[in-house]
């Protein structure tokens, strides 16, 4: 064969690319303008129910005038979206990431029209009556919706459709918080299940595009100011983020348990699901009696942790208090996020070290962001998007390495001792399975030369070129593709510069391919040997 360059390519990637881009630019305007939207719903029905007045000021259910009566509002509120999930879609249930993982899965990366509208409404009443938890989830979701209809109403393939869904959610993400870049990579580690440009791209002009709209409508950023660190590249520094990140893997651990926990319990009810998020509304109500600043969303309490002045007081509150509330009303199947929660329950214990240990204000926002990151990283088993969100959110690059430390720390501790992230374990318990280990293909690494049943021996007369064929130069993955898609075991094989046959490949051929990669993941030796 003669030794010309090959005509494969790095990356499998087309035209089309640019027509989805175009396309996922809109769903970036789109989803940023749904995501504000969505919070000046959160911020009305807030308003609506602790204040009795029409308003859009961001307000905390903690300072409303309503004293006693107030453990009855996220009964309410429960039990509207209760009413909301029988009589118009059950999928409005939940976290919003998982149903998305699960739309893009399962159901071709086509949502409901009415999750759109369903999903952003419940969620705002679920949080504005006092629901624990973050709108991030449902921005997400929503986002992806949007995505997913603008893709419905196109001819695109399943992978296409995929695409412009996670184009919506990052988007959506990328406009809550101002991290676009943590928006992209959410997307390559939690919902792409791919690294390909073909996605990729798409995907981070919509990402961009949504932070560039939320600028004139919410503001450039940083959404939680920090005091300057200094001197945070030190030995001791480093030890104590890596025993941060080490407890907090742990505790991640304990918190998507103890939710799920509470999910077991509520299936045990004898009562309809409907009314489950009215007794985890209970649950929020009696929590908010002795602990306030647990109602709602709670981002005062985020800055605060990360201005490093928090007291004992609201660290341990939302230690105790909000990982009970959270875990218990999520688990009565209300709607609502999981982000904002754990990333308050992960930075009061880093706030915590440094209370104990009587550390300064530096210090305390420094491992408040470190815990942060760690219950991120670990939680959802996203370690790099919780390094990049953690600083955009903050704009604290000083931060990085104790953080990294910490962030890596929590990961290698729940990639240990949990089969699954506090989010696909939802997927796990509806029948469904998925792996997040991306890696190269191993019938990517070998050619159709290597592998074929002939020696390469060009014959020295034309032939018949079959319909079907694999050169010897191409990956054995492009030829296992090609027995797949006609329902062959068997291809011949030719020459790419004669175009004459030079052999076969069957499908026991491509067996051999997958030995070699068992191999290299089994086989032990030395590579130095002691005379």
């Amino acid at each position: 064969m003669n030794s010309h360059p090959s005509a494969l390519r790095d990356f499998t990637v087309d035209r089309r690319v640019w027509l989805l881009s175009l396309v996922a630019i809109g769903i970036g305007i789109g989803s940023a303008l749904l995501a504000v939207l969505l919070l000046r719903c959160i911020a009305l029905a807030t308003n609506i129910f602790y204040f009795h007045r029409i308003s859009l000021a961001s307000v905390s259910p903690a300072d409303s005038p309503l004293g006693h009566w107030m453990p009855l509002v996220p009964i309410v509120g429960g039990l509207i979206v209760g009413l909301m999930a029988r009589y118009g879609s059950d999928k409005i249930r939940g976290h919003g990431i998982p149903e998305a993982i699960e739309a893009i899965l399962l159901r071709g990366a086509r949502v409901d029209p009415k999750i759109a509208i369903l999903k952003p409404i419940s969620a705002a009443i679920s949080i504005g009556s006092g629901g624990p938890f973050g709108a991030e989830g449902p921005i997400i979701m929503t986002g992806g919706a949007f995505g997913s209809l603008v893709a419905q109403w196109m001819h695109l393939t399943d992978a296409e459709r995929t695409t412009l869904l996670v184009a919506g959610a990052a988007a959506g993400m990328s406009a809550t918080f101002a991290a676009p870049l943590a928006a992209i990579l959410l997307a390559v580690e939690l919902l792409l299940f791919e690294w390909r440009p073909r996605s990729l791209i798409p995907v981070a002009f919509a990402s961009i595009t949504a932070a560039i709209v939320r600028i004139p409508l919410l503001g450039a950023g940083p959404l939680f100011a920090m005091p300057a660190l200094h001197s945070v590249g030190t030995a001791p520094i480093a030890i104590i983020a890596l025993a941060i990140g080490l407890v907090i893997g742990l505790l991640a651990a304990a918190l998507s348990r103890m939710m799920y926990g509470f999910e077991d319990l509520f299936e045990h009810l004898s009562l309809h699901w409907m009314w489950w998020p009215a007794i985890g509304g209970i649950g929020i109500g009696v929590g908010g009696i002795f602990f306030p600043r647990g109602l709602g969303v709670g981002y005062d309490n985020i800055a605060q942790l990360l201005q490093g002045n928090a007291s004992l007081k609201l660290i341990l509150g939302l230690i105790l208090a909000k990982s009970l509330m959270w875990a218990f009303s999520l688990g009565s199947g209300t709607s609502g996020g999981v982000l904002a929660p754990l990333l308050m329950i992960g930075g009061a214990c880093g706030a915590l070290t440094a209370h104990l240990a009587h550390a300064s204000v530096e210090a305390q926002a420094l491992w408040a962001l470190v815990g942060m990151g760690a219950m991120l990283s670990s939680s959802l088993g996203v370690p790099l998007t919780a390094i990049v969100f953690s600083l955009e959110i903050t704009h604290s690059i000083a931060a990085m390495l104790p953080l990294m430390l910490g962030c890596i720390a929590a990961y290698a501790v729940t990639s240990l001792i949990m089969p699954r992230s506090i989010l696909t374990e939802k997927l796990s318990r509806r029948g469904f399975h998925l792996t997040r280990e991306y890696s190269t293909d191993p019938l990517e690494t070998v050619t159709v030369l290597e592998l074929m049943s002939q020696p390469l021996a060009v014959s020295p007369t034309p032939a018949t070129v079959p319909q079907v064929y694999a050169f010897a130069d191409e990956t054995s993955r492009s030829a296992a593709e090609k027995m797949a898609d006609a329902s062959l075991s068997t291809l011949t094989v030719l020459d790419r510069a004669t175009h004459l046959p030079c052999g076969t490949i069957t499908l026991q051929d491509l067996l051999r391919g997958r030995q070699k990669s068992m191999r290299r993941e089994q086989d032990r030796q030395r590579g130095f040997t002691t005379s």
